[in-house]
């Protein structure tokens, strides 16, 4: 193992025995700060349901989306085998950041590709350390991907690569065809463009404007209080 790994390992299980406990909302707003630093243009989404599961955190990135779970000292371990795999269907990398009181086993409970982030606190700060980075996750599915956009936003790609409307068919047969038209290295990129520009002070009116459109009911929310932003320029 790196030495200077070791030496964080050491670190980190050292405060292990001083049982300080840090809990969801004493990770989260440092973690943001820690991730900008390390990525540079960058933005969060918060809380957006993935299959049977809830993502904590969704980074966006200029050329890829990256999902973070979060384990506290407080969580367990009891529903993050589901988790993974919801993650792994709908992210390029993924991360999970636990605390200290879990750093010690984290890397045989979350798959090989997956990067880990330990944190814990240090003369009253919260400390990050980057006990694994991640690689590139080969089980992502393109079209769970795209499920994390609404349908004025796959209208903007198809828009943009100069397909037909499709106006009268489904968001699962407009996905399957974007998917078919547009090349992945580029769809990559237009996702995460989308993802940036999503402002939810308007959404809402794009989404009933397209229903009115196609004669469907409106929607009432986008549930926007469970999808926090944290834009990075």
């Amino acid at each position: 193992r790196d030495p200077e790994m070791s030496r964080g390992l050491g670190d980190v299980y050292k405060r292990q025995q001083e049982n300080i406990i840090l809990y969801d909302k004493d990770i989260r707003e440092p973690l943001f700060s820690f991730l900008e630093q390390q990525y540079g243009k960058m933005r969060i989404l918060e809380e957006i349901r993935i299959t049977k599961s809830r993502a904590d955190i969704i980074m966006v990135l200029p050329d890829g989306v990256v999902g973070i779970e979060i384990k506290s000292d407080a969580d367990t371990y009891a529903r993050l085998a589901g988790q993974t795999k919801d993650y792994d269907r709908y992210f390029d990398y993924n991360y999970v950041v636990v605390g200290s009181t879990h750093a010690a086993h984290i890397e045989e409970h979350v798959p090989a590709h997956w990067g880990i982030i330990t944190v814990e606190p240090v003369d009253e700060e919260i400390d990050f350390y980057v006990l694994r980075k991640p690689h590139l996750n080969i089980k992502m599915e393109m079209g769970k991907k795209l499920e994390l956009l609404w349908r004025p936003e796959l209208v903007h790609i198809q828009q943009q690569t100069q397909m037909p409307a499709y106006k009268e068919r489904s968001k699962a047969f407009v996905r399957e065809k974007i998917i078919e038209k547009v090349p992945a290295p580029v769809l990559q990129q237009l996702i995460s463009q989308e993802l940036f520009e999503r402002d939810y002070t308007t959404i809402l009116e794009e989404i009933n404007a397209f229903r009115a459109a196609n004669h469907q009911k409106p929607r009432r929310s986008t549930r926007k209080r469970r999808k926090k932003l944290r834009p990075s320029e």
